[in-house]
């Protein structure tokens, strides 16, 4: 892989993308007061603002959901990138030339490759579109017209022709500096006898984007009758190209399939068109290749997946036997996507495509609404196999459909489709049906266990994570922390080193106590300087709970009510200061009091002068404290 950006050019890109411009870009910021904007949040449903930008530190931080971070991480979320690729686009944007550090085995040259395979993918799409204009394309616009598609829609998905020459695309390109090593390495064109050819030739293309909505291959269509290729040609695995990593038309679908929390799976081009025209604009398709688990992974993030989300994926098959094929292969990967999964087959067997063509948009909305479960479409479709108007035949449909039942880890879930295979079956006898499925998922646990080799049977209880002791939101000493980290977080000067002395154990809510050493280990608030202190807190985070809380500490008005800075931070420090003094001197009292002092008398003396410091510290603060009100 190539080395890392280096974190110089990393600072730079941060500099020059001010998020007040790029967050603009995607919502309207109106003024909050104090230099700081808000506006409606872009990752939930809101109607009152609570999505706040600060410039002046470039956060972002929102108080209805919690998402929060710095430019860099608004750019991943929302376009669903990841780290260095976010950087690559807002490098781009800012006209920032990245630089990378030499790591692992690959050197500069293939970021360099990509680039120009990105660049010969640019400009063979935009070959293609402006070749569906001309007179040899009519079949092409024919195909398309015949569907329900006009040139406008051809020109928002970029839909383009190959024309039929062996060279064209190839002549082209190589006027355009590209090489014939390129060219084959991204798989627009193959070795032919007597040198590179195009890889499509007289058909429909339609450009395959990823995520960043750069093209990375095509899918094509065959037109002609003497073309002896196969219905559909996909670009071949190459540097850029990954079917199995692909969702077609992601690019369009992923900000309303975050915001909608629902992904439709379609089987070809032209459904995720017919459905996008339709109103159903979280379509999307594989690439030549069954929908697999990498597919579901890349659905988790365009999701944003959690355990609590109550997201929607839903498949669209045919009704016939290889619908309900693919149908139990998404079946397959439902548990993994954290996600209510679901079909929709309509019972005349017509695609999206088709169905908006002979009903319009409407039917096709229709579909995706009237949307089954995919537990139920699996299970009633392995029991119609079956004769069900005999005993053997329902007890045959119920031994087929108990593995499919008991493979439901969800037991609640598990028990309720038992009931209802149960009535579906008509034995009326739920006890009979779940004992029957019961066996079914002992001998799939035992199956599993000889699979992982776990002794006995038994799989290994995960171990749980670990505890963080409980804090009061309430208390008035927990709340004096939070406002005394916003300080050290946005305006460190106002605290200073009184701040770094106090001790992370000061901080009795563990959440703070863990902000508290990020600031110890970045050098305290003294080591503070320059508008990007808080950035530079949460890259020193040890896990994203952690700088979440940076980020909000650092967006987050402060309470001052009419008081100035230093007034606000006298008391806050005071306050805190006179608690640790107190745990302190407790805990010396605690000592003097196992003490004998005639047996011990030095140590006595000792930590009685230390008390009576202690005790004299402590005053100080109350005064203080008191002082600053």
């Amino acid at each position: 892989m190539a080395g890392r950006i280096r974190n110089e050019d990393i600072a730079l890109v941060r500099e020059r993308s001010p998020i007040a411009d790029v967050v603009g870009e995607y919502l309207q910021l109106r003024s909050a007061g104090g230099g700081d904007l808000k506006g409606l949040c872009p990752f939930h449903d809101e109607k009152t603002p609570s999505f706040n930008v600060t410039p002046s530190r470039g956060l972002y931080w929102c108080f209805g959901c919690g998402e929060g971070g710095d430019v860099i991480t608004f750019v991943q979320k929302m376009e669903h990138l990841t780290f260095v690729e976010a950087v690559e686009r807002l490098a781009a944007r800012a006209g920032v030339e990245l630089r990378y550090e030499e790591g692992g085995y690959a050197p500069r040259r293939q970021d360099g490759q990509r680039a120009r395979l990105i660049e010969a993918h640019k400009a063979a799409a935009q070959f293609y579109a402006e070749q569906l204009a001309g007179e040899e394309a009519a079949i092409g616009r024919r195909f398309l017209a015949e569907r329900g598609f006009d040139a406008s829609h051809a020109e928002h998905f970029g839909v383009g022709y190959a024309p039929r020459g062996w060279e064209t695309l190839v002549r082209h390109l190589r006027g355009r500096g590209f090489t014939d090593r390129e060219l084959i390495a991204g798989g627009l064109a193959r070795e032919g006898r007597r040198g590179p050819v195009d890889r499509f030739r007289g058909r429909l293309v339609w450009p395959i984007r990823d995520m960043t909505g750069d093209v990375i291959g095509f899918g094509a269509r065959k037109l002609y009758e003497d073309d002896d290729g196969p219905k559909y040609l996909n670009t071949p695995e190459t540097p850029l190209f990954k079917k199995s990593t692909v969702l077609y038309g992601a690019d369009l679908a992923k900000k309303e399939m975050a915001r909608r929390r629902q992904a439709v799976i379609v089987e070809g081009y032209t459904d995720v068109m017919a459905c996008h025209l339709a109103g159903v604009t979280t379509a999307v398709a594989t690439c030549g290749t069954a929908f697999g688990e990498e597919h579901a992974k890349l659905l988790r993030r365009l999701l944003m997946d959690q355990p609590d989300a109550r997201a929607e994926i839903i498949f669209t098959f045919d009704g016939d036997a290889a619908g309900q094929r693919a149908a139990l292969r998404a079946y397959e990967q439902d548990q993994r996507l954290g996600a209510q999964t679901f079909v929709a087959v309509q019972p005349d067997g017509l695609d999206p495509c088709d169905l908006r063509l002979k009903h319009g948009d409407a039917a096709v909305r229709d579909l995706i609404a009237s949307r089954t479960q995919l537990f139920e479409f699996v299970i009633r479709a392995t029991i119609e196999r079956y004769d069900l108007t005999t005993n053997e035949g329902r007890l045959a449909a119920l031994d087929a459909a108990a593995p499919v039942v008991a493979g439901i880890k969800d037991a609640g879930l598990r028990k309720m489709y038992a009931t209802s295979l149960d009535r579906w079956l008509g034995i009326m006898d739920e006890r009979f049906v779940l004992r029957r499925i019961r066996e079914q998922a002992g001998r799939a646990r035992a199956g599993g266990a000889a699979r992982t080799g776990v002794a006995g049977g038994r799989p290994e209880r995960a171990r749980p994570a670990a505890a963080e002791p409980g804090h009061d939101l309430g208390d008035p000493d927990v709340q004096r922390e939070w406002e005394l980290l916003k300080l050290a977080v946005q305006r460190p000067a106002v605290v200073g080193p009184a701040f770094d002395q106090l001790p992370e154990s000061a901080f009795t809510a563990p959440p703070h106590a863990a902000v508290r050493a990020v600031i110890a280990q970045a050098g305290g608030v003294a080591a503070a300087s320059g508008p990007d202190w808080a950035v530079r807190l949460r890259e020193a985070a040890p896990n994203e709970r952690v700088a979440a809380l940076i980020t909000r500490l650092a967006v987050e008005p402060l309470r001052l009510a009419g008081e100035t800075d230093d007034r606000y931070a006298n008391e806050l420090l005071a306050r805190i200061w006179e608690r640790q003094l107190t745990g302190e001197i407790a805990a010396l009292k605690a000592k003097l009091e196992r003490l004998n002092p005639v047996e011990h008398p030095d140590d006595y003396n000792r930590l009685f002068g230390d008390l009576v410091a202690l005790e004299q510290q402590r005053r100080v603060m109350r005064e203080r404290a008191i002082g600053s009100l």
